[in-house]
């Protein structure tokens, strides 16, 4: 799972890198996106199988990352089509992009809430409190990225294609941190000292 996690982040981080974003052809980078929302959804749906107790808030927490994952797909993959209108690119694009931040958001909320005695205190020096805490933050971050590319109805365009690429990176990143301490995790729950 946290391998999983860990190539989609990858990939979100590499699409919205200024290097990579401004060197490589839409549809290059359109493609990236959509890869990376494949093995974010394979990743949502290992987490959902391992998930606790069915209606537990780990599970909602499960479910919610998982349809989140499902509309990232969409919006990704209607990004690689280059015959959209903007009516179109609004509805297939960013209406699943907005619904996907908002769902990632409450999934990291739900898990954060589960390591975290009250929501802004920090419980002590817990990896899962870590863990979930830069997933929450990756989640802020995608939520600002997809407020920001919001289409403007006097261009078409991106309401801040910058901030749009800020937001996507900085939650890849945490996103991706927070994916490769998933073993270690694991590692240390099966192997208490």
């Amino acid at each position: 799972m946290g391998v999983l996690f860990a190539i989609g982040s990858f990939c979100f981080a590499l699409g919205s890198a200024p290097l990579y974003f401004d060197h490589i052809d839409a549809e290059g980078v359109a493609s990236t996106f959509f890869v990376g929302s494949i093995f974010f959804t394979s990743a949502a749906i290992v987490q959902f199988r391992v998930a606790g107790l069915p209606r537990g808030v780990d599970w909602w927490a499960a479910a919610v990352q998982l349809l989140g994952t499902v509309f990232f797909n969409i919006s990704t993959f209607a990004a690689t089509l280059d015959s959209l209108d903007l009516e179109e690119e609004v509805r297939l694009i960013w209406a699943p992009d907005v619904y996907g931040s908002i769902c990632f958001l409450v999934a990291s909320g739900l898990a954060y809430s589960l390591v975290s005695p009250r929501f802004w205190r920090r419980p002590g020096p817990d990896l899962a409190w870590g863990i979930n805490a830069l997933n929450l933050l990756g989640s802020i971050a995608f939520g600002v990225a997809a407020v920001a590319a919001r289409y403007l109805s006097t261009t078409g365009e991106p309401a801040n294609i910058r901030l749009v690429n800020l937001g996507t990176f900085a939650g890849a990143v945490c996103f991706f941190a927070g994916a490769v301490l998933l073993p270690v995790e694991s590692a240390r729950e099966n192997n208490p000292r």
